[in-house]
């Protein structure tokens, strides 16, 4: 059975349901904020992919800031390609155990090439800035938007987006593309301003920390809910139809985002 019914994503023309797969411990272990784990076996990403497809979770987000999470899924999605929404980012680079950022026009070109390369496609559905904590700057100055939203036209991805960091650049996004992405949950609603006005403005919304990196302790959900579904009700009755990103590498973890999601969803 599936999930929930898909809403339109903004005005890209695209529909998605509300819980969405990310995919960053597919590929990457190191300077991350969730502790040392080790990577999943390709076995286990399938499985994932597997279950997502069968509950009816089609929007996956991926980056080349990831590891090798792209080509893994890129592999994964052979034969299944267009049953799925496929989000990548530009702008991060991570490599030795650090992250740099690049917004030139060329690298931008350069990454969206090597990330249709790695996810064996010939069009993104999405691309984001993966904006870094002085992100003001780079939606409102650098190349990098432009050059997506030229990419776009010439048919390689049908929506540009920002995943911002502050409320700043969460407000600068709004009207530069088509999508924006902002942390938010129970505990910390900051952003709220940004995701009104982007749902106003017609834009997707893409949530990021609404489970809080499996972290689920804060503000104690109503009697008779878990803190998970607590949390994706909330992010639900906001604006605009968001699309709630929660990532993971254990199938057990998966179900039980779903289960929490079906519940959820009976009261948004």
């Amino acid at each position: 059975m599936h999930l929930l019914s898909q809403h339109p994503l903004g005005g890209t023309g695209l529909h998605a349901a509300p819980l969405g797969l990310g995919t960053v411990k597919w590929g990457r272990n190191e300077g991350l904020k969730h502790g040392a784990f080790a990577l999943p076996e390709e076995s286990t990403c399938r499985e994932l992919l597997d279950k997502a497809e069968a509950a009816g979770l089609n929007l996956l987000d991926v980056a080349p800031a990831y590891g090798f999470a792209e080509e893994r899924l890129g592999k994964l999605l052979i034969g299944r390609r267009e049953r799925f929404l496929l989000f990548s980012k530009v702008g991060e680079v991570y490599a030795a155990g650090q992250s740099r950022w690049d917004f030139s026009a060329a690298h931008t070109r350069r990454s969206v090439e090597e990330s249709l390369r790695r996810l064996r496609t010939d069009y993104l559905d999405g691309v984001l800035l993966h904006c870094p904590r002085e992100d003001v700057e780079v939606i409102r100055d650098a190349p990098a938007l432009e050059v997506l939203h030229a990419l776009k036209a010439a048919g390689k991805i049908r929506a540009v987006g920002v995943s911002s960091m502050s409320v700043a650049g969460g407000m600068a996004a709004v009207g530069r593309c088509d999508v924006v992405m902002v942390a938010w949950n129970v505990g910390f609603r900051e952003q709220e301003g940004v995701i009104a006005a982007a749902a106003a403005a017609g834009q997707g919304i893409l949530l990021k920390k609404v489970l809080s990196s499996g972290d689920l302790s804060g503000p104690p959900p109503p009697t008779g809910w878990s803190a998970a579904e607590h949390r994706l009700r909330a992010a639900w009755e906001l604006p605009g139809h968001p699309v709630v990103i929660a990532g993971t590498i254990s199938p057990a973890h998966l179900a039980e985002n779903v289960a929490a999601a079906r519940r959820a969803a009976v009261g948004a």
